[in-house]
């Protein structure tokens, strides 16, 4: 993100230097300096954006720095990343403990997680999240609950009810992405592809006009990674700019992660407009539902921005919405009714359910969750 300005407060030259260049590379701005003392009266001065701490200095700890900046007003609320050569997990917890934000052990992969670490606290902010189109973030705790097919779903009918509305679909979904061959696409951009792009390319023109359009589906398409080998190519700190790009150029946005809870989607989650939960009939995956709502929860995610969905439409059997509702602790929105082969039938055809089954009971339930979760979007981004 050029115009930000980073701070360096490390005693080894060398790796200073090193840091230095690759941020450089970036178009940071970047002040270096090589003891703690130092690295205090720089940053009060300078006001940086972001500061890198080796905790290892001769003249004050990395968690004295820390405490000290975290303790006055110009500082307090400046990201700290710890990058160190000291494995140690007591090391590790003591400066987490007194406010860095990361601790990154200096390695061969020091730099990738360095990049991704730094794009990651600069890219999602409370602010920046809510410009730009509405985003509606899709999850489960556990595969095969239909998270993907229901994500595409959803997508056509917001846009079939709103045709003046430009829906788009994120495949966000590792190492193999889902929705691809839901809708048919067979194309050679995804995710993968475009993170690779440079950053002056992926601008909001680029995704209002570049992204592949489903036709029968209608909606645009950024697709998930083909491959996991092509998934260990991702540069996944440019994620946090591609979503705010794709945020500006359409109206939704919904992003199908599946269960692929991690560093990179968590803030997504934390600031989506609403998070939709789907989850499965059987005690097993209502149960890990409930684990992965309870750490929503400590997140700081909250229930007003949730929309849960139990899916029977792959499996006859399982909890009643009563049952699963008294395991959860909290209300289902919508349940998702058995549709036999209906559904994956229409999933092998390339189909929208609502199109190949317009008369079935099921696709009015797609069109009422899809308005309703419309218009929840839009009451909780006016406030």
């Amino acid at each position: 993100m050029p115009g930000k300005k980073i701070l360096i407060v490390d005693a080894d030259v060398a790796s200073r230097n090193f840091v230095a260049r690759k941020l450089l590379e970036q178009n940071f701005e970047v002040i270096q300096c090589g003891s703690g003392k130092e690295g205090l009266i720089y940053a009060w001065r300078d006001h940086p954006d972001l500061i890198i701490v080796d905790p290892v200095m001769a003249d004050l700890k990395g968690e004295e720095i820390a405490i000290k900046l975290k303790q006055d007003p110009r500082t307090t609320n400046v990201p700290l990343i710890a990058l160190s050569g000291d494995q140690s997990h007591l090391r590790l917890k003591s400066c987490l403990d007194v406010g860095f934000n990361e601790y990154i052990i200096k390695s061969g992969q020091a730099v990738a997680t360095l990049n991704e670490t730094i794009n990651r606290l600069f890219g999602i902010t409370e602010e920046i999240m809510k410009q730009g189109g509405l985003l509606i973030i899709f999850l489960s705790a556990k595969g095969g609950t239909g998270t993907s097919s229901l994500c595409a779903n959803f997508a056509m009918n917001i846009s079939q009810h709103q045709p003046e509305m430009r829906v788009a679909v994120l495949d966000f979904v590792l190492p193999i992405g889902s929705i691809a061959p839901i809708v048919g696409y067979q194309g050679g951009q995804n995710i993968v592809t475009v993170t690779d792009m440079p950053p002056a390319d992926t601008t909001p023109e680029f995704f209002r006009h570049e992204l592949p359009h489903m036709n029968i589906w209608r909606f645009n398409l950024l697709a998930g990674s083909p491959d996991p080998e092509s998934s260990n190519q991702l540069k996944v700190g440019r994620i946090w700019d591609i979503v705010t790009a794709v945020k500006a150029s359409y109206d939704y946005v919904l992003i199908d992660i599946g269960r692929s809870l991690s560093k990179i989607t968590l803030p997504l989650i934390q600031h989506a407009d609403i998070v939709t939960l789907i989850a499965g009939t059987d005690i097993s995956t209502v149960s890990l539902t409930k684990t992965l709502w309870d750490y929503l929860k400590s997140k700081g995610v909250h229930s007003d921005a949730l929309y849960t969905i139990l899916n029977r439409a792959v499996g006859l059997e399982g909890l009643s919405k009563v049952d699963a509702e008294s395991m959860l602790g909290i209300t289902i929105n919508k349940s998702i009714p058995y549709l036999g082969t209906n559904f994956a039938f229409a999933n092998s055809h390339h189909q929208p359910f609502s199109l190949k089954f317009p008369k079935d009971t099921a696709s009015i339930i797609f069109q009422d969750t899809a308005r309703e979760m419309s218009v929840l979007a839009q009451k909780l981004r006016s406030g």
